[in-house]
């Protein structure tokens, strides 16, 4: 179906986008996506669970990893509806104020994302460089005050966009490239003069995902360099192995995330199905990926869940 909105008083239908030359395969595709959303949905629960249950769990550093599971559920939920509906239901349509409202939440999440990675990695700089001072650093108070600072952060840069966004006519045939939305993806159909708002997002990328990864590197470099300085090669790797967990979560999130915001600007003549695979993984791999590598990596994660699920005493 085609929908084309020329009134200025009627509100624009987007068409939500499948996956192109697989239509026939969309219900079982949908079963997949279920799948790996109940992933995503059971990891990030264990976590928030074992966090929550364990005393010797409220520090810091998992403090920042219960906000990084809540935030990945809010991403899953955000994305879940569209998804199914397209791949299973076939329902593509959708009303412009249920879109921007989508979009809100999705880049809400993913800048929330990277700022809670950037206190992760602040809160490894501290644990190594200052631990003789980490616990008077990194209180209670400070880590709730980060956390408060990450929320806002997100929610202010971004809910500029769908208030520019409604501003906007859209004449021309409004499909989506996505089975969800995104900013990028709507301005491209604008009839309008969209300058402010494609200026203003390529700014709030840059203030956001561009300083955020710029100080977690920089962050490693100093961590790096402190490590070095200890005698003991032994020492050296215990205190390295603390952040090789968040450091695969950092490229777990940020090379998709790149990758996706590239495409939507200068890859005009990237393969559609290129850029739908590129935002699907954008979108799901941190979710289902996060809670499986801190579960792995993190010994006093794992060690609660195989406690929790009765494995504790066997291995």
């Amino acid at each position: 179906m085609v929908v084309w909105n020329t009134s200025d008083t009627m509100e624009p239908v987007f068409i939500l986008k499948g996956l192109p030359g697989l239509e026939y395969a969309h219900s079982w595709l949908s079963i997949l996506f279920c799948l790996v959303f109940l992933v995503a949905f059971i990891g990030n629960i264990t976590i928030l669970s074992v966090i929550w249950t364990e005393s010797s769990l409220h520090q810091p550093m998992f403090y920042f990893l219960s906000i990084l599971a809540l935030n990945d559920l809010g991403m899953s939920l955000s994305t879940l509806p569209t998804i199914l509906s397209v791949l299973w239901l076939d329902a593509r349509e959708i009303q412009a104020s249920a879109c921007y409202i989508q979009l809100f939440f999705i880049h809400t999440f993913t800048f929330l994302e990277s700022s809670v990675l950037l206190a992760m990695a602040f809160d490894r700089f501290v644990a190594i460089c200052r631990s003789l001072h980490y616990t008077t650093i990194l209180t209670n108070s400070v880590t709730g005050k980060i956390a408060l600072a990450c929320l806002l952060r997100s929610m202010g840069v971004v809910l500029p966009t769908p208030l520019l966004l409604r501003r906007y006519h859209y004449c021309h045939i409004n499909i989506l490239s996505h089975p969800f939305c995104l900013h990028q993806d709507i301005l491209k159909l604008s009839c309008s003069d969209a300058r402010v708002s494609s200026v203003y997002g390529l700014c709030v990328v840059i203030a956001t995902l561009g300083m955020d990864s710029f100080f977690i590197l920089l962050s490693y470099i100093l961590i790096l360099n402190a490590v070095l300085s200890i005698a003991s090669s032994e020492e050296q790797l215990k205190s390295l192995n603390t952040c090789i967990s968040h450091i695969c979560v950092v490229l777990i999130f940020f090379v998709p995330v790149i990758g996706v915001s590239v495409a939507h600007r200068f890859g005009k003549h990237l393969s559609p199905i290129v850029q739908i695979l590129m935002a699907n993984i954008y979108l799901l791999f941190p979710p289902v990926l996060n809670p499986i590598v801190y579960s792995i990596r993190t010994k006093q994660i794992r060690l609660r869940i195989l406690h929790k699920f009765g494995l504790g005493r066997r291995l």
